[in-house]
């Protein structure tokens, strides 16, 4: 056979077997987006019109790191909203306890712990909503390595997740191009600001984008803890939580440690003000507590008791009915959930997590001051009434950014109500939510919704004069 025929044998057999392996590689993403789909859940006694997700991406072959997800679309039009990534914080705190099963997601568990609700304020209203749970350890993440689960980091949970997210856009290859944006609250104030950073980054690099990255939302955020502190224990003081001789030792102790690992005297003054402030709830300073023990202070943003959903039934206890819900055989195999050893249960906050965290900057400022010039839309948003990561600290922080002023200080309103206070800057939008603590959906869900529309739309918050139009 001559040269000429020998060779286009051999580029017949390759080209058949790319065509063959490429149609293999996208038929098995469709087929587990298919068996990802969730049906009607456990306690579920409504219908709803949008399709949802829940399932694994494995974020590393080598040790089995997989990240859990949960997505839901858009309740109208999905095709047309945008992509919209919430993550909580801790760090070991599950988005799927916070994020969605309290705050902004469409169901919510009643006091029972069997039984779902709808939420009327679910940001699916307005956006396709992903939960991822990062890093691995957090909820029903997981590693085959169990080492993993005790070597935790900021580094590794931005490098992760930015893995997630370019093959979860294979599994939903609908969503590559779409405008994205990354929200979250807490700790996720280091986590959205770093996703964003490698995202950024990475798309430098490749010639077509498929994580098209427009923005990103923090609310009662991490973000420096010279500045958290500061503003913490001024908060505290002037709201007459602790004492003017606790207020000065906190300063002097603690306003240049590390937020999550402070030192031995900042930790004993720290005890002082637990001591002081009594048993309150204060991520949420004016509503009742749970009856379970809790100490803010030592558990800085982990939850041990919770406030309940102002418009219901006031339930101050609703972590207790995801650990009941989120534990349920019958309720982890609708949602695809990894079989594990037996002993395994299923917590909000993982203290392994947690206690084995590796790196976490004292600032993530700098990651600002990059990305505010890569012309993302940046909004920081904070619940008044939370005494972890209170307003004060947020305002210190962002007035070290040293940003123009674009539109000056006012309110803004919801119903003909003051819903909080606004600030425009050059890069940087920053609003207050009147009334609500540290998760300000849980607090104000109506108002919360409200917030991500505007963020979405990049529009100002609302004016009187704009509510009076309507």
């Amino acid at each position: 056979m001559s040269n000429l025929k020998w060779g286009f044998l051999v580029f017949a057999l390759f080209f058949i077997t790319e065509v063959h392996l490429g149609s293999c590689f996208v038929d098995s993403n469709v087929v587990q987006k298919q068996l990802d789909k969730v049906s009607k859940l456990p306690g579920q006694g409504f219908n709803v019109n949008f399709e949802n997700y829940a399932g694994y991406v494995t974020v590393n072959e080598e040790s089995e790191r997989a990240l859990f997800y949960w997505f839901f679309e858009a309740v109208d039009e999905p095709s047309s909203k945008p992509l919209v990534l919430w993550l909580n914080g801790g760090p070991g705190c599950s988005s799927i306890a916070y994020g969605l099963a309290e705050e902004l997601g469409p169901f919510h568990i009643e006091k029972d712990g069997k039984t779902l609700y709808w939420n009327p304020y679910s940001w699916n209203l307005a956006a396709n909503l992903l939960f991822l749970d990062s890093p691995v350890g957090v909820g029903y993440s997981y590693s085959n390595a169990s080492s993993d689960h005790l070597n935790n980091g900021d580094a590794r949970t931005a490098a992760d997740s930015l893995a997630f997210l370019l093959k979860w856009l294979e599994r939903f290859p609908e969503y590559k191009g779409r405008d994205f944006y990354i929200t979250g609250e807490s700790y996720a104030g280091h986590y959205v600001p770093q996703l964003s950073q490698a995202i950024v980054r990475y798309n430098k690099g490749v010639k077509k984008q498929v994580i098209n990255l427009k923005g990103f939302m923090v609310g009662n955020a991490l973000t420096d803890d010279y500045h958290d502190h500061l503003g913490l224990f001024q908060f505290m003081w002037s709201a007459g939580m602790i004492s003017d001789q606790t207020f000065k030792q906190a300063n002097a102790l603690c306003d240049y440690q590390s937020f999550i690992r402070p030192s031995e005297q900042c930790d004993k003054i720290l005890d002082q003000a637990n001591e002081e402030v009594g048993n309150i709830d204060s991520y949420s300073i004016f509503t009742p507590t749970c009856t379970a023990k809790f100490s803010m202070l030592n558990h800085l943003l982990k939850r041990s008791n919770r406030v309940g959903h102002l418009r219901r039934s006031y339930d101050p206890c609703t972590e207790q009915h995801s650990v009941i819900y989120f534990n349920l055989p019958e309720v982890q195999e609708a949602l695809h959930v990894h079989k594990r050893n037996s002993s395994f249960k299923w917590v909000a906050c993982s203290e392994e997590v947690s206690s084995g965290w590796k790196d976490s900057p004292k600032t993530v400022l700098d990651v600002y001051r990059e990305l505010i010039q890569s012309g993302l839309r940046i909004w920081v948003f904070s619940g008044d009434t939370d005494a972890v990561i209170p307003v004060t600290s947020t305002r210190y922080s962002i007035d070290a950014l040293k940003l123009p002023t674009i539109s000056p200080w006012r309110a803004w309103y919801d119903d003909g109500q003051v819903g909080g206070w606004t600030q425009e800057y050059k890069g940087l939008t920053f609003v207050t939510v009147r009334g609500a603590g540290h998760e300000v959906a849980l607090h104000r869900p109506k108002q919360a919704l409200t917030l991500v529309k505007s963020f979405l739309a990049g529009a100002s918050m609302p004016s009187l004069q704009q509510i009076s139009d309507s």
